[in-house]
């Protein structure tokens, strides 16, 4: 479990060990680093028994527009959400492969279909991220490796919160059809989903977990 805080990714594995009896080791990485994410990944073999999954949902937000943009946020943008994506699922090919039913799950997001005035260096990121799955995905099953992405909606996660409190109640929920934000918990049990053998013939797809915000913009 990696994360710039790494004291919160330390503690995030103390928990799931304690709850659910399992090997996990949290660390700190800046994923834009390509050193560390080396590093993180000689650690993460040295403490698990093996490698047979892989989750990469680092995020950042742009909040300027074609305006304000500069080169340094688009750099910042790409190099957290879709160059690890690539450098990891390299150096972790060789693990993967020897993982019966290994499988990698990446975040990109319903903003990479309808884009956003506020954050195009995300929304271009995430589109990147659909298209860099779909690319790996061709390379990858040939080692009985799966990669999906997952385009979450508008989740009530820290991210969002600026927003929440900026925002007039409900801006968000009436651009749902479900009428309401959605949970972190929701999300986490479609990456669960894609992560296990349940989805043993699902390579390659974008699964929209969004409430139907997609469809009501149509």
């Amino acid at each position: 479990l990696w994360d710039l805080d790494a004291a919160g990714a330390e503690a995030a594995a103390r928990e799931i060990h304690q709850r659910f009896g399992v090997l996990a080791q949290g660390r700190g990485v800046d994923v834009r680093d390509p050193a560390q994410l080396e590093a993180g990944v000689e650690a993460a073999r040295a403490a698990l028994p093996e490698i047979g999954g892989l989750v990469h949902a680092a995020g950042v937000v742009d909040t300027e527009s074609v305006e304000g943009l500069t080169p340094d946020a688009w750099d910042a943008g790409i190099n957290v959400h879709l160059r690890p994506l690539a450098l990891l699922a390299r150096a972790l090919l060789p693990d993967l492969a020897e993982s019966p039913g290994a499988a990698i799950v990446s975040f990109a997001s319903i903003n990479a279909t309808l884009g956003n005035a506020a954050n195009p260096i995300y929304s271009a990121a995430k589109g990147g991220v659909l298209s860099l799955v779909r690319s790996l995905a061709d390379r990858l099953a040939r080692d009985g490796i799966r990669i999906n992405a997952i385009s979450p909606g508008q989740i009530r996660t820290p991210m969002l919160q600026p927003a929440l409190d900026n925002l007039p109640e409900g801006f968000f929920e009436r651009r749902i059809l479900l009428e309401r934000l959605g949970e972190p918990e929701e999300v986490g049990r479609v990456v669960r989903f894609l992560l296990s053998d349940e989805a043993s013939y699902i390579t390659a797809a974008e699964i929209v977990v969004d409430g139907g915000n997609l469809s009501s913009q149509r």
